[in-house]
């Protein structure tokens, strides 16, 4: 915002909340959702760390995108911070049921959580439909099965490969 104001260059900070998908990583570093999803897929279990009740806003990657689209070249946009999201908190307990499915094993392990990791997380995509038209089409479960399908074909082709 300062370098914008500083130099008088046009600009948007776009927020998009916990963003999952197709394309997301499944190895190292992934979102808990790919992460999930990649476990369920080979028979692992979830492992849940902590009491699982902290929530995030879940954000469907084609929603995302075309939240994105609609900011870049919108004039009224320019100089906000917009979020997207669902307005919807999903605790970690709810996603992983909703990938185990009663087909993998959910597993709670002690979680010494630094003090920063946020407990809560609900996106306020208000800004978004006001400026750009923009709502959230997606519902999660609808993501999660997308998702699923998605990187099922590919942890085939990844398997086939090894």
């Amino acid at each position: 915002v300062s370098y914008g104001h500083s130099y008088n260059l046009p600009y948007t900070i776009l927020r998009p909340f916990n963003t999952y998908g197709p394309y997301q990583r499944f190895t190292g570093e992934g979102g808990v959702v790919a992460t999930f999803i990649a476990n369920a897929l080979e028979g692992k279990p979830l492992t849940v760390y902590g009491d699982g009740n902290q929530t995030r806003d879940f954000l469907y990657v084609e929603d995302c995108a075309r939240f994105i689209n609609l900011s870049v070249f919108n004039e009224d946009a320019r100089g906000k911070i917009i979020n997207a999201g669902t307005g919807k908190e999903t605790d970690v307990n709810k996603l992983a049921r909703l990938v185990a499915r009663d087909r993998v094993e959910i597993v709670h392990v002690e979680h010494i959580h630094p003090q920063a990791e946020v407990g809560r997380l609900r996106c306020d995509y208000s800004l978004a439909t006001r400026l750009l038209g923009w709502k959230p089409e997606v519902a999660i479960d609808e993501g999660l099965d997308r998702t699923e399908e998605w990187m099922e074909k590919h942890l085939t082709l990844k398997r086939n490969r090894l």
